[in-house]
């Protein structure tokens, strides 16, 4: 009597063959994920920067200058200078060129404090007599989030002022809108600092040895602001960062 079935050999044959057949297409399947997940954390890095750019540009670029300290009382500081009672005053902020990391967890990093003209809701220059009264505004760094973040300080002296005081995310009322996010998954900023000619401006190129101090040029005096945002992001099912890229922001101030 002939048995019907499989032989041995060729059930082995079977399974060999369905599996090396489930493993390439899951192998297509899991790469075909991967590089779906590694294309949307480069577009998401792209629109970061060119989002950034486009801010800073408006933000920084119709500033009335930059600031060394705040003078409007800011209640949320950070990083206060504790060379002044109360805690109300950033550090101060000094035209130093250099590398700022944005990646260490629980830090706070400022980069810069500039002023601008304070508006009404129409748009319209509030004035305290012939003279436009000013906001302020501080740009500074989270470590723990890896985010460049801007809070703004209104004058509180300027009648219907468009601008509100903001305050650090976690604690955002109505009444106090969160900083506003301007860059995510920062790995660290350069930042240079320019006459409109050109010429570099350092505080530190100048060494006052009376007052034992730097006496270089310094925030008042620059005009032209470099930012390079360096950006790392990981993707979805990724261990590492596995998307890096820099844009170079170059801001002339045009109100300086």
């Amino acid at each position: 009597m002939r048995q019907k079935g499989f032989t041995i050999p060729e059930l082995l044959i079977v399974m060999i063959v369905t599996s090396l057949f489930t493993g390439t297409i899951l192998f297509f399947t899991f790469n075909y994920w991967r590089f779906g997940y590694l294309v949307g954390a480069n577009l998401g890095t792209f629109v970061t920067r060119l989002n950034a750019a486009d801010y800073l540009r408006e933000a920084i670029g119709s500033s009335t200058g930059f600031i060394i300290q705040n003078s409007i009382p800011d209640t949320h500081t950070n990083n206060p200078d504790t060379t002044i009672a109360g805690n109300q005053y950033w550090v101060p902020s000094h035209a130093i060129p250099g590398n700022l990391s944005a990646t260490t967890a629980g830090t706070t990093t400022p980069v810069l404090y500039f002023k601008r003209y304070s508006l009404d809701s129409s748009g319209s220059f509030i004035l305290n007599g012939t003279t436009p009264y000013e906001d302020e505004y501080v740009m500074y760094l989270n470590g723990s989030t890896h985010q460049l973040l801007i809070r703004t300080l209104a004058n509180l002296s300027a009648t219907g002022n468009k601008a509100k005081t903001s305050c650090p995310p976690a604690i955002a009322t109505t009444a106090c809108p969160s900083d506003k996010v301007i860059a995510s998954d920062l790995a660290s900023i350069d930042i240079r600092y320019f006459s409109r000619s050109g010429n570099t401006i350092d505080w530190t190129s100048v060494f006052d040895s009376s007052l034992n101090t730097y006496a270089g040029p310094d925030q008042p005096v620059v005009e032209v602001l470099e930012l390079t945002l360096n950006i790392s992001k990981k993707a979805v099912f990724q261990k590492s960062n596995t998307t890096s890229s820099s844009t170079v922001i170059r801001i002339a101030l045009r109100n300086a």
